[in-house]
């Protein structure tokens, strides 16, 4: 499978773009790459879904920040999984993005163009709307081992589906689906007005049939007509090592279902992140706090702590001072754009006690007249605050 392209790539802008530049450069690449300006070009009929799937992440805030942030997974949960950010229909671009022409070209389907045929108008049909099912947004807390390894979720959702009686038709049988004679089965109405530059011609979804361009005579009794009754379903999906906090995720066509056989709705998957007690996350680094004995500090020692996978055992060498940190490459977070994982961070603290009593106090007195334990900073503990000050920013 081709690798995605930029989206700022895609529509030749840059990331501080505006707005109206980005909707801008989005009628542009449409206007060019319109499959009624290239009838039967594939490839500009590529191009014309890339423009448009570019479009609805950039010229919304929210997609636009997760995709500045995470790149394509922030928008399809990167390796896979059933999750995809496209898989844009010429139907779902002529019914979201028809309002960026306005009524400039005349004609039906894609915002005044004419559909499939004849630029501007002049073709011999109209596309008519399908219709398209509502999204469903579920949210699903992830623990940082799952995080780390990707997960297969398995969810129940109480959705919209099709009749079972009539197959989501709508109709008791295909012969009670008639074509609507206003429309003659085309969705779309035209309505001719006379200006003072001429004659203006602007189309709109049918009011009698809402677009779909047939009528029925005889409804399902079990879903009045809709097509569409109250059920569940049950679906599994696989969320991606690397996801983070607030990220959303697209599970194609498993929203509700539309009317009359349409496409369905999407199943869109927020990231939640439960908090370890024990690791703190950083982008893909995890951060333990280890808490030695100032004995252990001065002789060194072996500690445990907590992996994302159990216990790892660490050494401590002699004379380690409060504020070190010891780096293990490789075991945070992978990155979910593929890129290598984080490492985990142990911040080392050395334990003073609040409380001696007389003996403890006997010894340490002792021990203050020693030279050895009077503070000799050397230049890497000078520069200790520089150093910490580099890694977290």
């Amino acid at each position: 499978m081709a690798e995605k392209r930029d989206y700022y790539e895609v529509l030749g802008v840059g990331k501080d773009a505006t707005p109206e530049e980005i909707k801008k450069a989005y009628r542009k690449k449409a206007i060019e790459f319109h499959p009624d300006k290239n009838p039967g070009d594939k490839q500009a009929e590529e191009k014309f879904k890339e423009a448009a799937e570019a479009y609805d992440v950039l010229s919304n805030p929210d997609k636009k920040a997760r995709y500045d942030r995470f790149g394509h997974a922030g928008m399809s949960g990167a390796a896979g999984g059933g999750f995809s950010s496209g898989g844009f229909s010429m139907d779902d671009i002529f019914s979201n993005f028809g309002d960026i022409f306005g009524g400039r070209f005349g004609g039906g389907g894609f915002g005044g163009f004419s559909g499939f045929g004849g630029f501007g108008g002049g073709g011999s049909s109209q596309q008519r709307r399908v219709p398209r099912g509502s999204d469903i947004r579920i949210r699903v807390k992830l623990t940082l081992s799952e995080i780390v390894h990707g997960v297969e979720k398995k969810v129940k959702i109480n959705k919209a589906v099709a009749c079972p009686d009539c197959h989501g038709r709508g109709a008791v049988s295909q012969a009670d689906i008639q074509t609507c004679d206003h429309c003659h089965g085309t969705g779309m109405v035209t309505k001719v007005t006379q200006t003072i530059l001429g004659q203006m011609q602007t189309s709109s979804p049918c009011p009698y049939c809402g677009g779909e361009g047939k009528k029925i005579v005889n409804p399902c009794k079990k879903c009045s007509g809709s097509g569409l009754i109250k059920g569940s379903e049950e679906i599994s999906f696989k969320i991606p090592a690397g996801v983070g906090e607030g990220m959303q995720l697209t599970v194609q066509g498993k929203g509700n279902a539309a009317k009359s056989g349409g496409v369905n709705g999407n199943l869109l998957v927020v990231i939640e992140e439960e908090k370890s007690v024990e690791l703190q996350r950083d982008g893909n680094d995890l951060i333990y706090t280890l808490f030695i004995s100032v004995p252990d500090a001065v002789t060194g020692c072996e500690a445990e702590i907590p992996g994302v996978d159990g216990k790892l055992k660490i050494k401590i060498d002699p004379g380690t001072q409060s504020g070190k940190i010891l780096r293990l490459r490789g075991k945070g977070v992978p990155d979910v754009n593929g890129y290598g994982s984080g490492d985990l961070l142990v911040f080392v603290q050395v334990w003073i006690p609040k409380k001696l009593d007389r003996s403890e106090k006997e010894i340490i007195e002792k021990l203050k007249l020693s030279s050895s334990f009077k503070p000799n900073p050397d230049k890497e503990d000078r520069t200790l605050f520089d150093r910490l000050k580099k890694m977290f920013d």
